[in-house]
């Protein structure tokens, strides 16, 4: 008979896959000299206040790219704090150079899976706003498993969220953008902010993207869902 007490836990299928991107030079000199500034280690406890000396809005934006529009927002919204999770070196490293050269103190980065990071980080109700801007759409019907946008995930990013915290997604795939929607409006304690219960107008803090910007020049859509925690 199996010894199923002893056997290993079935693996959490991933959203992402570590590529070996090509990082620049510049990015390589800002995760060695400037990650002991902004980096945050995901295996000490995570005291908003202690971290950024004050009690303030705090957002988490997960999987923020090259982090420029994570960097514009921290810059306008100097009142409010935030922090990236992201798992790609150069992503990171591009943030970095960011963050030092528009002289920002009110953010910090994460390496690590945003699950984990959700699962194991951040206490329930400390989230002012969840974003999660152009997820990888594993357009392939095989991948679509690995979508990060899930009941399970739904669920476990409300429960991270304050009392009225907002949860924001953006996709330019309609198949996800559809997938999120019947996913969120499944979700009990997330409520719908479009007046109809579908999609949501761009809201001025998401600023569009460089690979947007280019997407609807060539017709394409983008599909924004807002949700409050109830």
């Amino acid at each position: 008979m199996t010894d199923t007490l002893n056997a290993d836990p079935p693996r959490r299928i991933r959203s992402f896959v570590l590529r070996q991107g090509r990082i620049t030079a510049s990015q390589k000199n800002a995760l060695e000299n400037l990650w002991p500034r902004y980096g945050l280690d995901p295996a000490a406890a995570f005291d908003p206040a202690a971290v950024f000396g004050r009690r303030a809005p705090l957002t988490l934006e997960i999987g923020f790219g090259n982090g420029e529009s994570l960097a514009a927002m921290a810059q306008s919204l100097p009142a409010e704090d935030f922090i990236g999770a992201e798992v790609h070196p150069p992503g990171i490293g591009h943030l970095l150079i960011e963050l030092e050269r528009r002289g920002l103190d009110n953010v910090r980065v994460f390496r690590v899976d945003a699950v984990e990071l959700l699962e194991n980080c951040i206490p329930e109700g400390a989230l002012a706003r969840i974003l999660v801007f152009f997820p990888d759409p594993w357009h392939k019907q095989r991948h679509k498993k690995r979508r990060l946008v899930s009941p399970a995930f739904a669920r476990l990013a409300a429960s991270r969220l304050a009392p009225g915290g907002v949860f924001h997604a953006a996709t330019d795939w309609e198949d996800y953008a559809m997938q999120m929607l019947e996913v969120l409006n499944g979700c009990e304690t997330l409520v719908n902010q479009a007046p109809d219960g579908r999609f949501s107008e761009r809201p001025a803090y998401r600023s569009p993207t460089k690979f947007e910007q280019r997407g609807r020049r060539l017709g394409h859509g983008v599909w924004d869902l807002v949700y409050r925690r109830s």
